[in-house]
């Protein structure tokens, strides 16, 4: 277990770094902000499912109590 760990490790070291350098380029071109955008608006997304999915679940909860 512990050597597929390391091998995933290893593997996505080289794509973390040059990460970096992807950014430095939508930084340069003014889309950070896009991509920025659209990670809040997906995450804002996610949240407000969970959150009208635990109101329907408690609802279900309380009904069949």
């Amino acid at each position: 277990m512990t050597r597929y760990l390391i091998l995933l490790m290893c593997c996505l070291l080289p794509i973390l770094c040059s990460a970096q350098e992807s950014i430095d380029f939508l930084r340069s071109t003014g889309k950070i902000y896009s991509v920025v955008f659209t990670v809040v608006v997906l995450f804002l997304g996610i949240v407000l499912y969970v959150w009208r999915l635990d109101r329907r679940v408690a609802r279900m909860e309380k009904e069949n109590q």
